[in-house]
C-alpha cells in the first residue's frame, strides 16, 4: 500500500505519549508514560519513511520488523501488528518500555538526524497493549511432540525461550524461586518503568498457551539439577545475575550501605503488598541518600529514593557526563524528579561514625590516554571531599553465581562465572553438557532485557534441533548478532 503522504514525516512532529509530570510522578510508583490511541499510534507511525536498509531494524538486538508493523499500524492492522510483532520478540510490550530505544532502534533512525526518530518503543508497547486488550493472542498451531523441557528462571531469557518451545510443540515447564514470573522484570525494575499488572498480563497469555510455572522452586534445595536431568528431554538455564560488583573500599558492610538490587526488590515488594522473602523493606524516607553508579539500575535506585521521600539523592558517577552506562531517556527523568549528579568523582571510602556510614570519600577524576591511546580514568592528586550521606546504595552491577551444582553436572563457566554456551552450534547455547542450554546474562553478563530475549530464543532453537525435531530459523535471529561466550 502506497503512503499516504510521502512528507508526513515532515508534517507531524515526533510526539511521544502524555508524560506525568515530574511534580505528580514522585508522589506515586506508576508508569509516567501514558499510552496512544488508536489515531494517534497511526499518526506516529506514519512517521516512518520506510527506508531500503532499515537502520532501526538492524540496531535491534532481535531484528524486529519495525518499518513493517508500523506500516501495519498505520493502516489500523492491529492484529497483524502484533502478530508480526511477536515472531520476532517474546517480549515486546516490556521492551517498549525499558528498552534504551535512544541507543538502539531510536538511535539509529533516519529521522533522528534533524527531524526526531519516529517513536518505535511507544508503538511498539501499544501494538502489544491493545490487541491483548482486544482479545489477540498468539497462536499456537503446532501437534505436541511429546518432549519437554525444564526452564530454570522465569525472567525474559526462560520466558523467551518458554514461548518459543511451545509454539514448535514442545511442553516448557518453568521454575522460579520467586512467587512471581518475570525475574528482574518483576522484582529489579520499578513500577514507575514497567507496572506489574503488565508481567501478570503476560503470565496469563503464556499458560493460556500452556506453558507451566512451578513457583517458590529453587533448583538446588527444593529440586535438585539431577532430577531434572532424568525427568525432562533437556533442560535451559535463564537464572541471570544478581551477584553485586562491590567498589572493594572501606566501609561497604556498614548497616546502612545497600546493595542496590537489595534496595530496589524491597521497595517492589513493599509497593506491590506482597511478603518479604529475603531483604526486607529498606526505608530512604528523609535521608541523605547517595548513589554510586550510573547505569540503569543506578537511576532506579535515584528514582524509587525520591518516590520514598528522601531529604536528597545525590548520584555520584566516575566519569564525565557524556560516558554514562544508561539510557540518557532515564538520566533526563532523574534529574526532572530532582536527583543532583556528581560527575568525575570516585570513591575512596565510606565515612563511618557510631557504626554506621555518615558519609562517602571521593576524589575526583579525570580521562587520560596513554601511549597506545587508550583512555583510562586517574585520580587528581590532593582533591579529596567527603559527601555527607545518611545512607549509601552501591550500584556498580551484577555479576554471575555459578551454583554450587554446575560442576557435579559439568557445566563449565568462565573466569568470571559466565557459563559458556555455544553461540553458533552445533546447537544454538547448547553448554558443556549436552542436555543443558543456558543464555541471557548468565551467559553474556548482566545486560539488557532484549538481548536475553534474544538468547532465550536462540536456544530454543537449539534445544528444538537437540531433541530430533529438525532444524528451525527464527525470524530475526540472524547470526550476526554478537553473542558473548
Amino acid at each position: 500500500m502506497a503512503r499516504k503522504d510521502p512528507l508526513h514525516f515532515l508534517n507531524v512532529p515526533r510526539q511521544m505519549p502524555r508524560t506525568t509530570p515530574a511534580s505528580l510522578r514522585i508522589q506515586e510508583f506508576k508508569e509516567i508514560t501514558g499510552q496512544y490511541d488508536r489515531d494517534q499510534a497511526s499518526e506516529q507511525a506514519a512517521r516512518c519513511i520506510d527506508c531500503g536498509n532499515p537502520y532501526c531494524e538492524w540496531e535491534c538486538p532481535v531484528h524486529n520488523y519495525i518499518p513493517h508493523w508500523l506500516r501495519l499500524v498505520e493502516d489500523g492492522r492491529l492484529f497483524e501488528a502484533a502478530e508480526l510483532s511477536h515472531k520476532t520478540n517474546s517480549l515486546p510490550e516490556m521492551c517498549g518500555r525499558i528498552c534504551p530505544q535512544d541507543r538502539l532502534c531510536e538511535g539509529a533512525c533516519t529521522l533522528n538526524d534533524g527531524y526526531g526518530a519516529v517513536t518505535i518503543g511507544s508503538v511498539e508497547k501499544y501494538i502489544t497493549d491493545e490487541a491483548f486488550k482486544q482479545g489477540w493472542r498468539p497462536t499456537v498451531d503446532a501437534e505436541p511432540s511429546g518432549k519437554q523441557v525444564a526452564v530454570i528462571g522465569a525472567g525474559p531469557a526462560g520466558l523467551a525461550c518458554a514461548d518459543v518451545l511451545i509454539r514448535h510443540g514442545v511442553q516448557p515447564v518453568v521454575f522460579d524461586r520467586y512467587a512471581e514470573i518475570g525475574g528482574l522484570l518483576t522484582f529489579g525494575i520499578p513500577p514507575f518503568k514497567l507496572e506489574k499488572d503488565v508481567v501478570r498480563t503476560r503470565r496469563a497469555v503464556m499458560e493460556e498457551m500452556g506453558v507451566q510455572f512451578v513457583l517458590n522452586t529453587e533448583i538446588g534445595s527444593d529440586v535438585s539439577m539431577e532430577k531434572l536431568l532424568a525427568d525432562y528431554d533437556a533442560v535451559f538455564m535463564g537464572m541471570g545475575t544478581y551477584q553485586a560488583v562491590t567498589g572493594g573500599f572501606p566501609g561497604e558492610s556498614l548497616p546502612n550501605v545497600h546493595p542496590a538490587l537489595d534496595y530496589l526488590i524491597g521497595n517492589i515488594r513493599q509497593v506491590e503488598g506482597w511478603a518479604q522473602q529475603g531483604p526486607g523493606y529498606i526505608d530512604l524516607k528523609d535521608k541523605r541518600v547517595v548513589v554510586l553508579g550510573a547505569g540503569d539500575t543506578a537511576m532506579d535506585c535515584n528514582r524509587t529514593a525520591i518516590r520514598q521521600g528522601a531529604a536528597s539523592v545525590t548520584c555520584v558517577h566516575r566519569r564525565g557526563e557524556g560516558q554514562l552506562r544508561g539510557s540518557r531517556k532515564e538520566y533526563k527523568n532523574a534529574r526532572e524528579e530532582g536527583v543532583k549528579f556528581l560527575f568525575n568523582r570516585q570513591p575512596v571510602a565510606i565515612v563511618e561514625e557510631d557504626g554506621k556510614a555518615v558519609g562517602v570519600r571521593f576524589m575526583r577524576t579525570r580521562l587520560t590516554t596513554d601511549g597506545d591511546g587508550q583512555t583510562r580514568i586517574e585520580q587528581v592528586e590532593d582533591s579529596e571531599e567527603v559527601i555527607d550521606a545518611d545512607a549509601v546504595v552501591v550500584a556498580f552491577g551484577f555479576r554471575p553465581q555459578p551454583a554450587e551444582w554446575f560442576k557435579a553436572n559439568r557445566i563449565t563457566v568462565h573466569e568470571d562465572g559466565r557459563v559458556l554456551a555455544a553461540p553458533r552450534g552445533p546447537f544454538y547455547m547448547q553448554t558443556s553438557n549436552p542436555q543443558i542450554f543456558a543464555g541471557g546474562d548468565m551467559v553474556r553478563g548482566a545486560d539488557l532485557v532484549v538481548t536475553a530475549v534474544y538468547e532465550g530464543r536462540q536456544a530454543a532453537m537449539g534445544i528444538i534441533e537437540y531433541l530430533g525435531l529438525g532444524r528451525i530459523e527464527l525470524p530475526g535471529q540472524q547470526l550476526d548478532y554478537q553473542t558473548a561466550v
